[in-house]
């Protein structure tokens, strides 16, 4: 269960290969009695973990059937160095650990990188009979569409041809001044976040992978339509929690999708890039409000 102890996060990892990785993974307790349940997966962003959701797992927990996991390249998970990731094989390994786990439907609850492989999970609804069926998706703060991504410098060197020195000079201080620029100014990472996050990013030499997991921004280059398609024709309830004052992807992300997206749900925050972390009471208000309007 991701708690706001690294160490007790370590503890209570569960891992199992999944599509040829040793994947981290965490269910709450009694997940497997608990079949009455609703189910709620947690699905991180970069360059993070599931650590960044222990907040509301603990809120959710006694409720809900939780489930996450580190995905490949991430935190506690295997980062093999010579690999081409991609978002497509990451929705494939989150199928693989609902297939394992017995769910047959689910919630999600995403964030940056964790909403592009959504968008996926998603796009295979109507193709595939046999997998997992999605309940709802609530989206954070993300690329959902490329058009409208900005990413930072520092992405954008790290996945260029300088992109493997950048990252073995990447320090905790430079992470940091990172950061800062994607939380609002009031509502700073503090320097336990920090700390804990570069933990999970330097766990395994995660640090010589990230200029490979940036390819995520060409997956979504060349599946957005198709993304896009499916979530304007879906009939699963979608939801964006979305922190305005995130350079990469808030007002104008948000905006953007009120355009295209028939219906929107969606709710405004005053924060960042990382609302889940800046503004963890105010997301839980919002998510438990949007799954009780839902759920029956």
């Amino acid at each position: 269960m991701p708690t706001l102890n690294f160490k007790n996060y370590q503890k209570q990892a569960n891992f199992s290969e999944l599509c040829g990785h040793r994947i981290a993974h965490w269910q709450s307790l009694n997940f497997q009695e608990d079949i009455d349940k609703e189910t709620i997966l947690f699905i991180h962003g970069f360059p993070s973990a599931s650590w960044d959701w222990h907040f509301h797992w603990k809120h959710l927990a006694g409720q809900y059937r939780l489930l996450s996991l580190d995905l490949l390249g991430f935190g506690l998970s295997a980062k093999p160095k010579n690999h081409q990731y991609s978002l497509l094989e990451q929705a494939d390994i989150v199928l693989a650990l609902l297939k394992e786990q017995g769910v047959e439907k689910y919630h999600i609850l995403a964030h940056d990188y964790g909403d592009s492989v959504a968008q996926e999970l998603l796009s295979r609804q109507d193709d595939t009979h046999h997998i997992a069926k999605i309940s709802s998706i609530c989206f954070l703060n993300g690329g959902l569409f490329a058009s409208q991504h900005r990413p930072l410098f520092a992405q954008k060197l790290l996945k260029s041809g300088l992109g493997s020195i950048a990252s073995y000079f990447m320090s905790k201080g430079s992470f940091k001044k990172s950061f800062n620029k994607i939380f609002a100014t009031n509502s700073q990472p503090t320097a336990h976040e920090i700390n804990t996050l570069w933990q999970l990013l330097e766990h395994n030499n995660g640090k010589r992978v990230l200029p490979k997991l940036l390819s995520y921004l060409d997956d979504r280059k060349e599946h957005g339509e198709r993304w896009l398609t499916s979530m304007i024709r879906t009939t699963i309830p979608l939801y964006f929690i979305n922190g305005v004052h995130d350079p990469i992807s808030g007002q104008h992300m948000l905006d953007h999708y009120r355009d295209v997206i028939p219906n929107p749900r969606t709710t405004a925050l005053d924060v960042g890039h990382y609302p889940q972390l800046e503004a963890p009471e105010q997301v839980l208000t919002a998510y438990r409000a949007f799954l009780a309007q839902i759920i029956s």
